[in-house]
């Protein structure tokens, strides 16, 4: 038998050690970081077995995601229990302070490059913040073959064969899966399918100053996995969905997710009855009003929204900036 009936959730970030990271998000997240290392990523919302979101609100504090999956199915998934065994998304924020290797996921289909348990990998960034040398790389630039690309590896100039633009704060992008990429100077949030298959090509000739040695490349895996279709990769249009009493516009449609923003500063509704949403707040702050309690989400928190809530109303304490995320239709 269920529980007690679920409500809406936070969660506390984990927190991972990146060669590239930097120390930008101290100034999003309350958690403080690890003293003097690179941090390049916060994990907001993760169910995989080495990293599991735990609760930090409510009479389920300390209780993880996983969790939820076995006691509660059916109140946080609605219509998409049995869909999934393990929560498809994975959310997170990433400081890039440096260039991140060159790299490429496998699409579903590559089942010879997926471990067991895993799945391919798309992902989309919407873009925080941006410092001087802000860049991002976003597929081929067209007409870059295969050949071209393994005699740029062996002469260190893989950089020539990426397209790439210089982000501004607000832009979003879709990495589907093949779509070689990189980006540097930056922090984002991230949206992905929850994989961690993760190929590089290339990595800038860098030594990683905890091991005192390069970081392994997986090139012939990368290679194979490159959709060469993929080319100068700009960021995605958004739709405007409603103008009042805020702004909504989609931002990624996708089958593994959708991904919607919401600005403004009057009352709004979020949440299904159906199946569950997840916000995260970009900007701002304020309150979901869900059965009669009130649950404060601040800027750089996730809130994770069971189905069982249904639509709730979401109350800013000024302007807000928030991300509503779908789950993938099973």
């Amino acid at each position: 038998m269920e529980q007690e009936q679920l409500y809406p959730l936070k969660f506390e970030p984990i927190y991972q050690y990146r060669v590239w990271g930097g120390r930008r998000l101290n100034s999003l997240l309350e958690k403080p970081l690890p003293k003097n290392e690179p941090v390049g990523e916060a994990w907001i919302l993760s169910d995989r077995a080495d990293h599991s979101s735990k609760i930090t609100n409510g009479k389920l504090k300390g209780k993880s995601i996983n969790w939820l999956f076995e006691h509660t199915p059916k109140q946080l998934l609605g219509k998409l229990q049995g869909g999934f065994n393990r929560f498809p998304l994975l959310l997170k924020f990433l400081d890039c302070q440096d260039v991140l290797s060159v790299q490429v996921h496998p699409s579903d289909a590559l089942k010879d490059y997926i471990p067991e348990g895993e799945s391919g990998k798309t992902e989309a960034w919407v873009v925080l913040e941006t410092g001087k040398g802000a860049s991002i790389y976003a597929g081929l630039k067209s007409g870059t073959t295969n050949t071209k690309i393994k005699a740029d590896l062996e002469k260190h100039q893989v950089a020539d064969d990426l397209a790439s633009f210089k982000p501004k704060v607000g832009d979003s992008i879709l990495i589907e899966a093949g779509t070689v990429h990189t980006l540097g100077d930056v922090v984002v949030f991230e949206v992905q399918q929850n994989s961690d298959v993760t190929y590089r090509l290339y990595d800038w000739d860098r030594v990683d100053a905890k091991t005192g040695k390069l970081r392994e490349l997986q090139v012939q895996q990368a290679l194979a996995c490159i959709d060469f279709s993929k080319v100068e990769l700009k960021p995605v249009i958004t739709t405007v969905k409603a103008n009042e009493p805020v702004l909504r516009e989609l931002v990624i449609d996708n089958k593994h997710f959708s991904m919607s923003r919401i600005t403004g500063e009057y009352p709004f509704m979020v949440g299904n009855e159906a199946a569950p949403r997840v916000l995260v707040c970009l900007e701002g702050g304020g309150e979901v009003e869900s059965g009669n309690e009130f649950y404060h989400l601040a800027k750089g928190e996730v809130m994770l929204l069971p189905a069982i809530s249904g639509a709730c109303p979401f109350v800013p304490d000024g302007n807000v900036t928030l991300l509503e995320l779908c789950l993938p239709e099973v």
